[in-house]
């Protein structure tokens, strides 16, 4: 699976260029109606439904997800997360969102495993929750993935 990292390679990778970053282009976003881009701007919590590594099964949980300058982070306390063994194994996946809108949206994780963009992504992530002091331990061992949307049309 192709890892990718919220900076560029070649960055300092400082947490201004994190947040400038934006979002991608040709990142598989499709147009979507507007309160479903609010949605994917302000709610916290989503489920997902990953395939199971090991049985091929759906596996749908329940969980918070980050929305940074138009970019879309899942992240999970440290250490080892099924979802994540999941989605490292099988990265298509099913993003329901389901606070203030309603969607079943195809999707696709990228791990983010650079060290300096992990670490980027948490010292924003982790300062707005005012637990600075634990950037060490979740850039180490949180998983972390980045989601793209699919394009609909393209699959069918």
């Amino acid at each position: 699976m192709e890892a990718r990292g919220p900076c560029s390679p070649t960055s300092n990778a400082g947490v201004a260029l994190f947040r400038s970053a934006g979002p991608r282009p040709g990142s598989g976003r499709r147009d979507i109606d507007e309160q479903l881009e609010q949605a994917l701007r302000t709610d916290r919590l989503i489920d997902i439904t990953t395939t199971g590594r090991r049985s091929g099964e759906p596996h749908r949980i329940e969980i918070a997800f980050s929305n940074v300058d138009g970019r879309i982070f899942i992240t999970g306390r440290p250490g080892p997360r099924s979802w994540y063994a999941n989605l490292l194994a099988n990265p298509s996946f099913t993003l329901h969102v389901k606070e203030s809108a309603e969607a079943d949206l195809p999707a696709r994780a990228h791990p983010i495993v650079d060290d300096t963009d992990r670490r980027a992504f948490f010292v924003a992530f982790l300062g707005k929750l005012d637990r600075g002091g634990e950037i060490e331990e979740w850039t180490a061992r949180s998983p972390l993935v980045e989601v793209t949307l699919e394009d609909a049309a393209r699959d069918a």
